[in-house]
């Protein structure tokens, strides 16, 4: 496959995607102004139903953040259906979310909002917790176990059959068939195409540029290599993405937040100063963006992009998990944006508070920026850290491959044929994303994985209950693994003592 027939294919979407790219854009990032600042609606949307959810499960990231680690280590529900363990549900959901939000995300953050836009991050990271509790929790109430043993979840299921069961069949099939079509795409282009083409940039930039690189004339080929090792892995299904992921996760995370961890310490005398500038800045911000208004957008738009909560790809991957108790992957969810976003993202925004770099940063700038914060300090880190992006992008091509093909056999079947089609079709945009540039198709995956959020959230909304019925009968229920264990020792002591 050569360079000019990928630039072909390139030239022509570009030609034909751009109209319906600019028009779905337009709707999906549809904006109000606010003090100036212009706000697009559906960022609202999700700021207002996650502070819903947050109230409405009594802050369960709090009463719930010691239930999730137990579940994370597998102390419960062991023996039970589901095709993975709660560790590598875990892990493969990481690796679908973990990608350029942690690394050029919050670099974007930065250079449009200032640091205070890394409070925001923060602040929507623990709202985001109680919004992916909740649509997990219900992918498990409404998963369906397969022919071949395999099981299906996630909002297209619980939109349909749950708004059926409310008396509202017709809107549920509308609404989840147009769900899944939006997760398809948005599997394929920002989960896919938009991931490997920054990745191929950044090894490009450092062997020399676009000008001067020996890379650059065969992106394609990185491209191919990254795809046959995605085609491999998938075509195991989830428990051969999981097998890889548990690993994979592990290692990647712990390599860029060692790496954070030396850069912070080598700069500690400065760390409180730098705690001071995200926190004032957070209710001041950069003039050109409004205050505190663009921090808040800017710093909840990035951290919403990273974690992913409310998107509804989560709880796809959650439901091939080993529980008999829907609320359990509930709990275990909640790990999965504290992890993402206010672990490894604030663990970034220090690296390019403490480096100043921002401060004569000309633009938007994203990898870029994390490298050269990171170079202050550590020179020779840029290449450890093209090591980190490669892997981050291939563990979020990993994630999104899964959910993209459920929402995929939603809309198809699932059968083997189905589900060869949709492989085919993700690795081969693999590798044309990697040496294309595909603006307007980038957009307008952008913008489908937006618009899944309102057909995903409103049913939430609806469904609720059921979720709040979980939290009730689980209240009921020994407080955890371990405390029922101790009773029922208790017990027997009190009948030997007898």
């Amino acid at each position: 496959m050569s360079l000019e027939f990928l630039t072909q294919i390139n030239n022509m979407l570009e030609h034909y995607m751009k109209p319906v790219s600019d028009f779905v854009y337009s709707i999906a990032f549809y904006p109000i102004t606010i003090k100036g600042v212009q706000v697009p609606v559906l960022i609202l949307w999700l700021i207002f139903s996650g502070l819903f959810f947050l109230s409405a499960t009594k802050f369960v990231p709090i009463w719930g953040f010691k239930k999730s680690i137990q579940t994370l280590l597998g102390k419960c529900d062991q023996n039970t259906k589901g095709e993975i363990s709660p560790f590598q549900a875990s892990a493969t959901a990481l690796s679908s979310t973990i990608g350029m939000g942690n690394i050029a995300g919050v670099a974007i953050a930065i250079s449009l909002g200032g640091p205070g836009a890394c409070f925001w991050i923060m602040v929507a990271g623990f709202i985001s917790m109680a919004t992916k509790f909740t649509e997990v929790t219900l992918s498990l109430i409404y998963r369906k176990e397969n022919a071949d043993g395999s099981f299906s979840g996630g909002p297209m299921y619980y939109i349909s059959q749950g708004l059926k069961e409310k008396g509202l069949g017709v809107l549920g099939k509308i609404l989840s068939v147009f769900f899944a079509v939006a997760i398809v795409g948005g599997a394929i282009g920002c989960g896919n195409m938009l991931q490997i083409n920054i990745a191929t940039n950044q090894v490009i930039n450092i062997t020399g540029g676009a000008e001067n690189s020996i890379v650059a004339p065969y992106a394609w080929l990185f491209g191919t290599i990254v795809a046959i090792i995605v085609a491999i892995t998938i075509i195991g299904g989830i428990k051969g993405i999981a097998r890889v992921t548990k690993y994979l996760t592990p290692f990647m995370t712990l390599t860029y937040i060692i790496g954070g961890l030396i850069f912070v310490a080598l700069n500690i005398t400065h760390v409180p100063q730098a705690i001071y500038t995200i926190v004032t800045q957070a209710f001041v911000g950069k003039a050109v963006t409004g205050g505190m208004i663009g921090a808040l957008i800017i710093g909840f738009k990035r951290a919403l992009q990273s974690n992913e909560a409310g998107y509804g790809s989560a709880p796809i991957i959650y439901s091939a998990v080993k529980t008999n108790k829907p609320i359990q992957a509930g709990f275990l969810a909640l790990l999965e944006p504290f992890y993402d976003t206010v672990v490894l993202c604030s663990l970034t925004a220090f690296v390019i508070i403490l480096s100043g770099v921002y401060i004569n940063s000309t633009g938007i700038q994203g990898v870029e920026l994390t490298s050269a914060a990171f170079s202050t300090s550590l020179p020779h880190f840029s290449y450890v850290l093209t090591l980190v992006v490669i892997l981050f992008v291939i563990s979020s091509i990993f994630g999104a491959a899964y959910y993209g093909q459920k929402a995929w056999e939603y809309l198809f079947g699932h059968h083997i044929i189905s589900q060869r089609i949709y492989q085919a079709i993700y690795c081969l945009c693999i590798i044309i994303g990697s040496a294309t540039s595909l603006t307007s198709v980038i957009n307008f995956t952008d913008s489908m994985m937006f618009l899944a959020v309102l057909p995903n959230t409103i049913a939430m909304i609806i469904l609720l209950p059921a979720v709040l019925k979980q939290i009730k009968e689980h209240s009921q229920d020994k407080p955890d693994c371990e405390s029922a264990q101790k009773i029922i020792s208790d017990r027997d002591k009190e009948k030997i003592e007898a």
